[in-house]
Protein backbone atom coordinates (compact mmCIF):
# COMPACT_ATOMS: atom_id res chain seq x y z
CA UNK A 1 0.00 0.00 0.00
CA UNK A 2 1.20 3.63 -0.77
CA UNK A 3 2.19 5.82 1.96
CA UNK A 4 -1.31 7.50 2.51
CA UNK A 5 0.13 10.24 4.97
CA UNK A 6 3.21 11.20 1.73
CA UNK A 7 -0.11 11.32 -0.58
CA UNK A 8 -1.97 13.94 1.92
CA UNK A 9 0.65 16.22 2.91
CA UNK A 10 1.50 16.58 -0.89
CA UNK A 11 -1.72 17.28 -1.54
CA UNK A 12 -2.02 19.58 1.47
CA UNK A 13 0.81 21.86 0.06
CA UNK A 14 -1.72 22.45 -2.96
CA UNK A 15 -4.38 23.17 -0.95
CA UNK A 16 -2.72 25.91 0.93
CA UNK A 17 -1.48 27.47 -2.14
CA UNK A 18 -4.72 27.68 -3.42
CA UNK A 19 -5.89 29.35 -0.14
CA UNK A 20 -3.20 31.56 0.59
CA UNK A 21 -3.64 33.09 -3.27
CA UNK A 22 -7.79 33.60 -2.31
CA UNK A 23 -6.84 34.86 0.96
CA UNK A 24 -3.71 36.45 2.63
CA UNK A 25 -2.37 35.30 5.73
CA UNK A 26 -2.66 39.39 6.13
CA UNK A 27 -5.98 39.54 5.52
CA UNK A 28 -6.68 36.63 7.40
CA UNK A 29 -4.67 37.77 10.85
CA UNK A 30 -6.58 40.95 10.31
CA UNK A 31 -9.86 38.81 10.73
CA UNK A 32 -9.32 36.66 13.66
CA UNK A 33 -10.37 37.44 17.48
CA UNK A 34 -8.18 35.14 19.98
CA UNK A 35 -9.43 32.66 21.82
CA UNK A 36 -9.81 31.40 25.22
CA UNK A 37 -7.98 27.97 25.70
CA UNK A 38 -11.13 26.35 25.98
CA UNK A 39 -9.61 23.01 25.09
CA UNK A 40 -7.56 23.29 28.26
CA UNK A 41 -10.55 24.57 30.54
CA UNK A 42 -12.58 21.91 28.96
CA UNK A 43 -9.87 18.95 29.72
CA UNK A 44 -8.29 20.09 32.67
CA UNK A 45 -11.46 19.76 34.68
CA UNK A 46 -12.77 16.32 33.81
CA UNK A 47 -11.15 12.98 34.79
CA UNK A 48 -11.88 11.20 31.48
CA UNK A 49 -12.52 13.11 27.84
CA UNK A 50 -13.83 11.78 25.26
CA UNK A 51 -13.04 13.92 22.28
CA UNK A 52 -15.70 12.63 19.91
CA UNK A 53 -14.87 13.04 15.98
CA UNK A 54 -17.19 13.91 13.31
CA UNK A 55 -15.69 11.77 10.63
CA UNK A 56 -17.81 10.40 7.49
CA UNK A 57 -14.66 9.09 5.93
CA UNK A 58 -11.68 7.29 5.66
CA UNK A 59 -8.66 7.14 3.33
CA UNK A 60 -8.23 3.62 4.11
CA UNK A 61 -11.89 2.22 4.27
CA UNK A 62 -14.05 4.40 2.59
CA UNK A 63 -17.51 6.03 3.44
CA UNK A 64 -17.94 5.25 7.01
CA UNK A 65 -21.04 7.20 7.76
CA UNK A 66 -23.73 7.85 5.03
CA UNK A 67 -26.62 8.73 7.19
CA UNK A 68 -25.45 11.72 9.15
CA UNK A 69 -24.05 15.21 8.23
CA UNK A 70 -21.28 16.72 10.08
CA UNK A 71 -23.86 18.88 11.87
CA UNK A 72 -25.91 15.93 12.87
CA UNK A 73 -23.01 13.81 14.28
CA UNK A 74 -21.84 17.15 16.49
CA UNK A 75 -25.24 17.77 18.27
CA UNK A 76 -25.41 13.83 18.99
CA UNK A 77 -21.66 14.35 20.31
CA UNK A 78 -22.55 17.65 22.48
CA UNK A 79 -25.55 15.94 23.84
CA UNK A 80 -23.95 13.12 24.71
CA UNK A 81 -21.15 13.90 27.07
CA UNK A 82 -18.50 14.79 24.75
CA UNK A 83 -15.66 17.18 26.08
CA UNK A 84 -14.89 18.47 22.91
CA UNK A 85 -15.62 17.87 19.03
CA UNK A 86 -12.97 16.87 16.47
CA UNK A 87 -13.83 18.53 12.85
CA UNK A 88 -12.07 17.22 9.69
CA UNK A 89 -11.57 19.77 7.12
CA UNK A 90 -9.38 17.66 5.11
CA UNK A 91 -11.13 16.17 1.88
CA UNK A 92 -9.47 12.78 1.92
CA UNK A 93 -12.06 12.46 5.39
CA UNK A 94 -14.73 14.49 3.46
CA UNK A 95 -13.85 17.12 5.62
CA UNK A 96 -14.01 21.04 4.87
CA UNK A 97 -13.73 24.37 6.00
CA UNK A 98 -17.30 25.36 5.50
CA UNK A 99 -18.67 22.72 7.97
CA UNK A 100 -16.06 23.26 10.59
CA UNK A 101 -17.62 27.23 9.85
CA UNK A 102 -21.50 25.16 10.59
CA UNK A 103 -20.29 23.04 13.59
CA UNK A 104 -19.09 25.88 14.77
CA UNK A 105 -22.12 28.24 14.60
CA UNK A 106 -24.29 25.46 15.70
CA UNK A 107 -22.33 24.15 19.00
CA UNK A 108 -21.14 25.27 22.03
CA UNK A 109 -18.46 22.80 23.18
CA UNK A 110 -14.65 23.46 22.08
CA UNK A 111 -13.97 22.25 18.78
CA UNK A 112 -10.28 20.76 17.29
CA UNK A 113 -9.69 21.36 13.62
CA UNK A 114 -8.52 18.04 12.52
CA UNK A 115 -6.66 18.47 9.77
CA UNK A 116 -2.48 18.08 8.45
CA UNK A 117 -0.99 21.65 9.40
CA UNK A 118 2.32 22.00 7.66
CA UNK A 119 2.01 25.82 7.19
CA UNK A 120 2.05 28.57 9.27
CA UNK A 121 -1.10 29.94 7.26
CA UNK A 122 -3.38 26.74 8.36
CA UNK A 123 -3.07 28.36 11.54
CA UNK A 124 -4.24 31.51 11.84
CA UNK A 125 -6.83 29.73 9.11
CA UNK A 126 -7.58 27.46 12.05
CA UNK A 127 -8.98 30.32 14.67
CA UNK A 128 -10.51 32.49 11.48
CA UNK A 129 -12.98 29.66 11.03
CA UNK A 130 -13.44 29.24 15.08
CA UNK A 131 -11.41 26.48 16.11
CA UNK A 132 -10.29 26.48 19.86
CA UNK A 133 -7.61 24.11 19.05
CA UNK A 134 -5.46 22.46 16.29
CA UNK A 135 -3.18 19.30 15.82
CA UNK A 136 0.25 19.33 15.49
CA UNK A 137 1.23 16.11 13.90
CA UNK A 138 4.79 15.47 14.74
CA UNK A 139 5.66 13.05 11.78
CA UNK A 140 5.02 15.82 9.71
CA UNK A 141 6.66 18.91 10.98
CA UNK A 142 10.09 19.30 11.96
CA UNK A 143 11.31 20.10 15.95
CA UNK A 144 11.50 23.24 15.21
CA UNK A 145 8.78 23.85 12.98
CA UNK A 146 6.56 21.83 16.01
CA UNK A 147 7.67 24.62 18.42
CA UNK A 148 7.17 27.18 16.24
CA UNK A 149 3.26 26.32 15.49
CA UNK A 150 2.85 25.35 19.01
CA UNK A 151 3.87 28.98 20.24
CA UNK A 152 2.08 30.35 17.34
CA UNK A 153 -0.96 28.47 18.38
CA UNK A 154 -0.80 29.77 21.82
CA UNK A 155 -0.61 33.45 20.63
CA UNK A 156 -3.91 32.95 19.71
CA UNK A 157 -5.19 31.83 22.19
CA UNK A 158 -5.67 28.11 20.97
CA UNK A 159 -4.47 24.89 22.27
CA UNK A 160 -2.58 22.57 20.49
CA UNK A 161 -3.14 18.27 20.59
CA UNK A 162 0.35 17.04 19.51
CA UNK A 163 0.24 13.61 18.06
CA UNK A 164 2.86 11.23 17.97
CA UNK A 165 2.99 7.58 16.66
CA UNK A 166 6.04 6.00 18.17
CA UNK A 167 8.68 6.64 20.70
CA UNK A 168 11.04 8.87 18.31
CA UNK A 169 7.56 11.17 18.07
CA UNK A 170 7.24 10.94 21.54
CA UNK A 171 10.75 12.64 22.74
CA UNK A 172 10.26 15.70 20.02
CA UNK A 173 6.43 16.17 21.26
CA UNK A 174 8.19 15.74 25.10
CA UNK A 175 11.00 18.42 23.72
CA UNK A 176 8.51 20.44 23.43
CA UNK A 177 6.44 22.40 26.30
CA UNK A 178 3.14 20.74 24.76
CA UNK A 179 0.06 19.75 27.40
CA UNK A 180 -1.48 17.52 25.24
CA UNK A 181 -0.14 14.65 24.07
CA UNK A 182 -2.48 12.47 21.64
CA UNK A 183 -0.83 8.84 21.09
CA UNK A 184 -2.36 7.96 17.61
CA UNK A 185 -2.54 3.90 17.01
CA UNK A 186 -2.74 4.31 13.56
CA UNK A 187 -0.27 3.40 11.39
CA UNK A 188 0.82 5.97 9.00
CA UNK A 189 1.88 3.77 6.37
CA UNK A 190 -0.77 1.20 6.19
CA UNK A 191 -3.72 3.32 8.40
CA UNK A 192 -4.41 0.03 10.56
CA UNK A 193 -4.91 0.37 14.37
CA UNK A 194 -4.81 -0.68 17.46
CA UNK A 195 -4.83 0.48 20.73
CA UNK A 196 -1.36 -1.63 21.92
CA UNK A 197 0.45 1.27 20.68
CA UNK A 198 -0.85 3.01 23.40
CA UNK A 199 0.61 0.89 26.00
CA UNK A 200 3.92 0.26 24.28
CA UNK A 201 4.97 4.01 24.41
CA UNK A 202 3.08 4.96 27.58
CA UNK A 203 6.59 3.77 29.48
CA UNK A 204 8.12 6.48 27.22
CA UNK A 205 5.50 9.56 28.46
CA UNK A 206 5.61 12.25 30.65
CA UNK A 207 2.51 11.24 33.25
CA UNK A 208 2.38 14.71 34.05
CA UNK A 209 0.96 15.50 30.83
CA UNK A 210 -2.59 15.29 29.22
CA UNK A 211 -2.55 12.28 27.08
CA UNK A 212 -5.08 11.37 24.75
CA UNK A 213 -5.47 7.84 22.67
CA UNK A 214 -6.66 8.40 19.00
CA UNK A 215 -8.11 6.23 16.96
CA UNK A 216 -8.65 2.60 17.21
CA UNK A 217 -11.06 2.88 20.25
CA UNK A 218 -14.31 0.34 19.54
CA UNK A 219 -15.29 -1.06 22.15
CA UNK A 220 -16.31 -0.64 26.36
CA UNK A 221 -13.38 -2.26 27.26
CA UNK A 222 -10.99 -0.45 24.79
CA UNK A 223 -12.33 2.65 26.71
CA UNK A 224 -12.06 0.94 29.91
CA UNK A 225 -8.04 -0.81 28.93
CA UNK A 226 -6.91 2.81 28.10
CA UNK A 227 -8.83 4.26 31.47
CA UNK A 228 -6.79 1.70 33.26
CA UNK A 229 -3.38 2.70 32.20
CA UNK A 230 -3.16 6.41 32.47
CA UNK A 231 -4.86 8.08 29.38
CA UNK A 232 -6.91 11.18 30.42
CA UNK A 233 -8.83 10.79 27.29
CA UNK A 234 -9.75 9.76 24.20
CA UNK A 235 -10.51 10.98 20.44
CA UNK A 236 -12.71 8.60 18.07
CA UNK A 237 -14.04 8.65 15.40
CA UNK A 238 -14.60 5.59 13.53
CA UNK A 239 -15.87 3.49 16.99
CA UNK A 240 -18.87 6.62 17.12
CA UNK A 241 -19.85 7.13 13.49
CA UNK A 242 -20.19 3.33 13.25
CA UNK A 243 -21.98 2.61 16.04
CA UNK A 244 -25.56 0.63 15.43
CA UNK A 245 -26.84 3.78 18.28
CA UNK A 246 -24.39 6.66 17.94
CA UNK A 247 -25.77 8.70 21.37
CA UNK A 248 -25.38 5.52 23.50
CA UNK A 249 -22.21 5.03 22.07
CA UNK A 250 -21.34 8.34 23.00
CA UNK A 251 -22.56 8.09 26.44
CA UNK A 252 -20.54 5.03 27.37
CA UNK A 253 -16.94 6.25 26.01
CA UNK A 254 -17.82 9.83 27.98
CA UNK A 255 -18.36 7.71 30.97
CA UNK A 256 -21.64 9.45 31.64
Amino acid sequence: MANILEEIVEKKRQIVAEAKAKLSIDEVKSKLTCGHFRMSQAIKKKGWSLIAECKLQSPAKGRLNATHSVPELAHIYENNGAAMLSVHTDPHFLGSNEDFVKVRSEIAIPLLRKDFIIDEYQIYESRLLGADAVLLIVRILTPDILRHFLYTAWSLGMDALVEVHDEDDMKAALSTPAEFIGINNRNLKTFTTTIDNTIELLPYADMSRILISESGVFTVEDVDKLKGVGCDGILVGEGLVRAGDIAEQTRLFAKV
